[in-house]
């Protein structure tokens, strides 16, 4: 960690989860706790919780929960040590400089350098395309189209001929070999040594949020193969997590964004005035890139190719930006093949139009299924009836799915009830299909099964009596001390977790789930620790009632304890004392008016 404990935990307290996530998503009071449809996963209905008093989230649909810090590391892509900078800033905290260690330093330094390297080669580049050598790189951009200030907006350059040309430029600055090589800017041949990846190609830098290099895109000039070749990945780039000029794109006032699929596509859009065009990278489109589109909108607008490959693509992506909750709509561009060509041909103005026409997502995935059915042959047109169902039914919203029953049976002439009644089949049948695979991958032996069903209630009591001494710590810490401890969870992370709780209410007379859950490093087991602790328990009508319960549960937590115990036993001393705890067991009676 960049920052000690208690800074961490005194910028947590004073950053009220409710607040911070209500600046994000809407969300409404219910009893003790506020909802929201989840901003991590596409829903209609909230299974959202934050808890004010806890300083928790918790998502009962998809799992995603734990304090403020993580949900801006999940929402907002931030590290750890941002979201603490950013709510520092929020609470007008001052963070302390503070030294790094060695290792942090070394790893800072070494991001640095490939930082400075990156920045090195685009200025390189940028100068070469101006020079002799790169006459034809911007002849070849110019006959695209493309202005002078355009080539300047985007830092286009060229890499000379010579396959060495960046690699000698680099060495005169002092970076060493083993440094170039790994920022995928040069690499290692045994028989012709240390080269450039990139020579004789147009360049594109490919930049981070903010604006600083991190990669590159390169167009052979001519007929040669690969056509482009793109930076490997590093420790400052991961494909998948960055779009292609992005860092403007995102400053557009423009509604939504559009999605491309090359870099040519996204430089034409924004010279032609459409500046909230972007790309993805030489990969398929992927979720952290939607999720890194839905931090700054909620609609976005494909503009893939028009041929079989665009199409596929698009398909592809669909699901991707329904599952973060964006919007998707298509734009036709036919019949020109890419935005580029139809800007060139049609002009910015039909562009505009094409952008109001654009399609539903479902009503373009309908239509593509529609071409590959004979719409004649009574065999062919039932299967894509049945395709078309299918497509309706993934929607989670049934007022959704009704409007497109409606507009998918008028538009290819299909009686409604028949429609409506195959997507509800459909529907059911996704969700059998589903639940079977979740049952295949989970298909052991059947002795191993039974076992497994065994632990699991054996730690059920364990967890229930987690989560009450949570909602309800200052009747029951007292009641159970001399009764129960930490060492008597016979589960190990329940355990860890019963001795953060008791270590804590001993120290401050309180419990904070918040606190807690910093003290666990693993993703999975702050998940597993929020889900306890944030789980709301449903009360019984009456204090009795709720004694009852409390006291069922100590009573089991005791007696299994008291049973692993005799089943470890080595010191018979011992024997006599867990004899006496047994018996003591059924008198126990607590008291709760919590609830």
């Amino acid at each position: 960690m960049f920052y000690s404990e208690d800074l961490v935990e005194e910028i947590r307290s004073r950053n009220d989860i409710v607040d911070v996530i209500n600046s994000y998503v809407s969300l409404k009071k219910k009893g003790n706790t506020y909802t929201a449809c989840c901003p991590f996963h596409n829903e209609k209905t909230p299974s959202f919780h934050v808890s004010r008093e806890k300083q928790l989230y918790h998502c009962f649909g998809c799992g995603a929960a734990r304090t403020v810090y993580t949900f801006l590391q999940q929402y907002e892509n931030y590290t750890f040590p941002e979201s603490v900078e950013y709510l520092a800033k929020r609470a007008g905290i001052q963070l302390p400089q503070r030294e790094m260690t060695l290792q942090e330093r070394k790893e800072a330094d070494y991001n640095s350098a490939l930082k400075e390297i990156n920045k090195a080669a685009a200025g390189y580049f940028y100068y070469a395309l101006r020079q002799k050598n790169g006459e034809a790189a911007m002849t070849y951009l110019t006959e695209r189209g493309l202005s002078q200030e355009t080539i300047h907006k985007f830092g286009l350059g060229y890499s000379n001929m010579y396959r060495d040309d960046l690699y000698q430029y680099l060495k005169k600055k002092g970076y060493d070999d083993k440094l170039l090589i790994d920022s995928g800017l040069v690499r290692h041949d045994e028989r012709q040594g240390v080269n450039d990846v990139f020579w004789n190609r147009v360049m594109f830098p490919i930049m981070d949020l903010n604006g600083k290099v991190i990669g590159f895109g390169g167009r052979v000039l001519g007929d040669g193969l690969p056509k482009y070749v793109n930076s490997q990945e590093t420790k400052i780039y991961e494909k998948r997590r960055h779009l292609y000029g992005f860092h403007l794109a995102r400053r557009s006032r423009r509604e939504g964004f559009i999605l491309c699929e090359g870099y040519m596509d996204v430089i034409a859009m924004h010279q032609a005035g459409f500046d909230n065009a972007t790309a993805s990278l030489g990969t398929a489109f992927t979720i952290q890139q939607a999720l890194l589109l839905r931090r700054f909108a909620n609609k976005v607008y494909l503009a893939y190719d028009s041929d079989g490959a665009g199409t596929a693509a698009a398909l592809k992506a669909i699901p991707i930006l329904r599952e973060v909750g964006l919007s998707a709509r298509i734009i036709n561009m036919q019949p020109y093949k890419d935005p580029d060509e139809f800007i060139k041909a049609m002009g910015a103005e039909a562009f505009e139009e094409r952008i109001r026409q654009s399609e539903s997502s479902v009503m373009y995935q309908v239509r593509v299924a529609s071409k590959k059915y004979n719409q004649q042959d009574p065999e062919s047109r039932t299967e894509f009836q049945q395709e078309a169902a299918k497509i309706i039914a993934a929607l989670p919203e049934p007022l959704e799915r009704d409007n497109y029953i409606e507009a998918v049976s008028n538009q290819y002439f299909m009686d409604k009830k028949k429609l409506t009644d195959l997507v509800n089949r459909s529907g059911r049948y996704m969700i059998e299909q589903k639940q079977y695979q979740e049952a295949a991958q989970e298909m052991k032996p059947q002795d191993m099964r039974r076992q497994e069903r065994a632990e699991e209630r054996k730690q059920q009591p364990q967890r229930l009596l987690l989560t009450w001494l949570v909602n309800c710590p200052t009747e029951l810490f007292p009641q159970l001390r001399g009764r129960i401890g930490p060492e008597d969870f016979t589960d190990t992370f329940c355990q860890d977790l019963a001795r953060q709780l008791f270590q804590q209410y001993e120290q401050d007379g309180s419990v904070q789930p918040a606190k807690i859950i910093n003290q666990f490093e693993d993703v999975e087991e702050q998940m597993r620790v929020a889900s306890i602790l944030q789980t709301e328990l449903k009360m019984a009508p009456s204090p009795e009632d709720n004694s009852i319960v409390i006291t069922e549960i100590v009573r089991k937590v005791k007696e299994e304890s008291l049973q692993y115990q005799l089943a470890h036993l080595q010191d018979y001393s011992k024997l006599q004392d867990i004899i006496k705890q047994k018996s003591e067991i059924p008198n126990w009676n607590i008291s709760l008016t919590c609830g």
